[in-house]
């Protein structure tokens, strides 16, 4: 089973995040579950949800305790929360920003997991290009598939479009392609710089 947890903010798309994350599985003939856990219910208070993936049926219904990936849609938590408690020790993270792990003060994530699945993305900024809106779920789900691997870009793009209706679905789509794009150029780069 794949579990990944998501932080944001509410009026971020954090649990439509997960919701769509869920659907692209379910396009590729897997198993997955979606849920949010609110705090206080109201825009801007940290929210978090879950979705899991699986090739067989998922029975557990509790948080997700110890992730395989953590996407943080929202820089500000970083220093407000423990994002990162019960990470997988092979774990993932992809935040939506623009500045580096060093550039965060989280350098040392780089001596607790593997440096390849440690990535920062600018989700805003592309959906800003894209939607005119600052709403990076879509564009952090189209990071998170090259990041992963654990689902395709199409799978993406397909329940983007699905989850919203028309210009703003395909708008959505594009900013999950530029994401995904985005994250193989520095998996590329690292890999470059791996085999020098």
């Amino acid at each position: 089973m794949f579990q990944v947890r998501i932080h944001g903010r509410g009026g971020q798309g954090v649990v439509t995040a997960a919701e769509i994350l869920s659907v692209a599985a379910f396009g590729e003939g897997r198993q997955a579950q979606a849920f949010p856990s609110f705090g206080s219910e109201r825009t801007g208070a940290p929210v978090v949800s879950y979705c899991r993936i699986d090739d067989k049926e998922i029975r557990t219904r509790e948080p997700v305790m110890v992730p395989d990936a953590i996407i943080i849609q929202d820089a500000t938590l970083i220093n407000q929360l423990d994002l990162f408690s019960g990470l997988s020790p092979v774990g993932f993270v992809l935040i939506n920003t623009s500045r580096t792990f060093d550039e965060l003060g989280l350098s040392d994530l780089f001596t607790r997991f593997p440096r390849e699945h440690l990535m920062t993305c600018p989700a805003t900024e592309i959906a800003l290009e894209h939607l005119g809106r600052p709403l990076p779920n879509a564009a952090l789900l189209g990071a998170f598939a090259a990041l992963t691997s654990e689902i395709t870009l199409s799978a993406v793009q397909s329940a983007i479009r699905d989850h919203f209706a028309g210009a703003v679905g395909e708008r959505n789509a594009e900013a999950a392609a530029a994401s995904f794009d985005v994250i193989m150029k520095f998996k590329e780069e690292f890999a470059r710089a791996a085999t020098n």
